[in-house]
């Protein structure tokens, strides 16, 4: 109210939490609530009423404290971080509880029994940025403490807190000579894994906060369903939120590889958002884009811009690892590294690679049997072993190839690429129905699987619907514009396009295709059916000529054999074409 006097008072104040909490409780909820009590009970409390301090207000597992004096609130900390390394020694990493501890001195506004302002804010944002197991103090805070408490403080210069007009200059000290970053470190997953981090809103408007947050939940939800990655719940990712973080120490309390971060920025009617992709480890960026956009209609450029953040994020985590599995000696490959050795060679298309790809997918299921990547794997360069180098023969291919697509899917029904897996064998058996089934069984678990609307596009072709085929797989091009598999994809583009009997938009496909990977014999077989189609016979029997000698048992399989998955008319068209294209049968 005008004319009310507002009570202030100098105070050393110190908040601290859990480092990791989330990511305790969600291990073990009772246990771990247990033990914090047990703390706060038989050694906090005590501590800080032995000290002088007063507990302002607690939030889970959080406390804000009030000093009268800076070092007595420092060795109150002192005392706690290094009592709870001791108590821990015995106790698993990932199941130890640390505090972050943040310290500082200001003037604060007193509101009945708590405290307001930004002396407050200051040291909820110094606990935010200290290690596990660690203390971090202002340059304030710091400077009453020399000379009257003996600490090996780190200078950490001037840093930059979330929604503190002014840079703080902070130091940190380490409680306890066993209390350090390793100790914090959880163990990897099996599998790539990520945490998507809340993006900060930079607009100054708070509006935009909720804008910003749902971007963020659904990229979390989107990435969630590939089954690929190990991606981190909402809840333990939003505990960072509001704090300044370095993504190395978010790799090691979440024990993820892969950190997404981002911005939010509104001027006028446009909203610029960033986002990058960070190897936490090293901190090396993996991949980064800026997105602009109109806010006519706010929910659908939430939408747009977190699908276009996702599509590009699964690519360039897939990337990364294959780097990683590339690089490790031969001798130190688990399955997860033995499996993306596979894919690699199985990208090459060549009759080496395919068979070094089927020997990688085999050591990845003898060291995990229960891998479902394996056995996909394996099931796919046996397909192409058949069906490009014919080096295998095709029902023995596709019979071992089912039963390899029912395993994966039996041990993880959740695996989409299984499912598209287990579609193509069905598709090249003649089960066009039970193909397109699996094929929609993949895009339910994972609306942005390339390969899955690859296969629904491949499967509406062969069943008649080459228009919606078409369409599909225009959609998987348009997922990942460097799909290893864009030849093929470009392929059945041109078969659908024929059948459509849009032969020019058969001839502009099969020709990219050719441009992709020019040793691969189908895409010449359907450009030589489109020429003769369009009267071009040159131009036809040049494609002809060249889809006979680049694979002669290919064009005797797929030619003169009608294999099950094209349907008679379709067959006849075919041959219609190549007909004209100067072929005698």
């Amino acid at each position: 109210m005008e004319g009310e006097r507002v009570q202030r008072r100098l105070v050393a104040i110190l908040a601290a939490d859990v480092a990791g909490y989330s990511r305790l409780t969600g291990a073990d909820e009772e246990g771990t609530i247990a033990r914090l009590r047990a703390l706060r009970r038989e050694l906090i409390d005590p501590t800080i009423a032995a000290h002088g301090g007063r507990i302002v207000k607690t939030t889970g597992d959080g406390l804000l404290i009030e000093f009268a004096s800076v070092v007595d609130a420092v060795r109150c900390a002192i005392v706690v971080q290094r009592e709870i390394a001791s108590r821990d020694d015995q106790v698993a990493h990932d199941k130890r509880i640390q505090f972050r501890v943040g310290i500082h001195i200001g003037d604060v506004v007193v509101e009945d029994d708590d405290l307001l302002g930004d002396g407050i804010n200051i040291a909820a944002r110094l606990e935010g940025i200290a290690d596990a197991g660690a203390i971090c103090l202002s340059g304030d805070a710091y400077r009453q403490i020399q000379g009257k408490i003996e600490l090996a403080a780190a200078d950490l210069g001037e840093q930059r807190l979330k929604n503190i007009a002014q840079p703080v200059r902070v130091y940190q000290v380490a409680a306890s000579e066993r209390v350090d970053k390793a100790a914090a470190a959880l163990a990897l997953p099996d599998k790539p894994s990520i945490a998507i981090l809340p993006f900060e809103n930079m607009s100054g408007d708070p509006e935009q906060e909720d804008f910003a947050d749902g971007i963020v939940e659904d990229i979390i939800t989107a990435l969630s369903r590939f089954q690929q990655l190990f991606v981190i719940a909402r809840n333990s990712s939003f505990t960072y939120k509001g704090r300044a973080v370095d993504v190395k120490q978010v790799g090691r309390e979440l024990g993820v590889r892969y950190v997404l971060e981002g911005s939010l920025r509104k001027a006028g009617k446009r909203i610029r958002v960033t986002a990058q992709l960070v190897e936490a480890e090293t901190g090396r960026h993996v991949w980064a884009e800026r997105y602009d956009r109109d806010l006519a209609d706010i929910f659908s450029v939430q939408d747009e811009i977190a699908a276009a953040v996702t599509i590009a994020v699964a690519p360039a985590i897939a990337q990364a690892e294959l780097g990683r599995a590339m690089r490790k000696p031969p001798s130190n490959l688990d399955a997860w590294a033995a499996y993306q050795r596979g894919l690699w060679h199985l990208s090459n298309a060549t009759e080496d690679d395919n068979g070094l790809a089927q020997r990688l997918f085999q050591q990845a299921i003898d060291l995990d049997r229960n891998f479902a990547g394996g056995y996909v794997g394996l099931a796919w360069a046996l397909f192409q072993a058949a069906v490009h180098f014919q080096v295998r023969e095709l029902e023995e291919a596709q019979s071992l190839g089912e039963t390899l697509a029912r395993r994966a899917v039996a041990l993880d029904g959740a695996n989409a690429e299984g499912h598209v897996c287990l579609a193509s064998v069905l598709r090249m058996r003649g089960d066009l129905v039970g193909a397109l089934g699996e094929a929609e069984r993949a895009l339910a678990i994972c609306p942005n699987l390339t390969s899955a609307h690859g296969e629904l596009g491949t499967t509406l072709v062969y069943l008649g619907r080459p228009k919606e085929g078409v369409a599909s797989l225009e959609t998987s091009i348009r997922l990942d514009p460097h799909d290893p598999q864009m030849a093929w994809r470009l392929n059945w583009i041109a078969v659908g396009s024929y059948c459509c009997h849009d032969y020019q938009a058969a001839v502009d496909a099969a020709e990219q295709a050719i441009r992709c990977y020019p040793e691969l014999p189908m895409p010449y077989r359907w450009l030589a059916a489109s020429f003769g189609q369009l009267r071009r016979v040159v131009e036809a029997r040049e494609a002809l000529a060249k889809a006979i000698a680049i694979r002669p048992s290919s064009f005797e399989l797929f030619v003169r054999k009608r294999v099950p998955w094209h349907r008679p008319e379709d067959y006849q068209h075919m041959l219609e074409g190549l007909r004209k294209a100067g072929w005698e049968s």
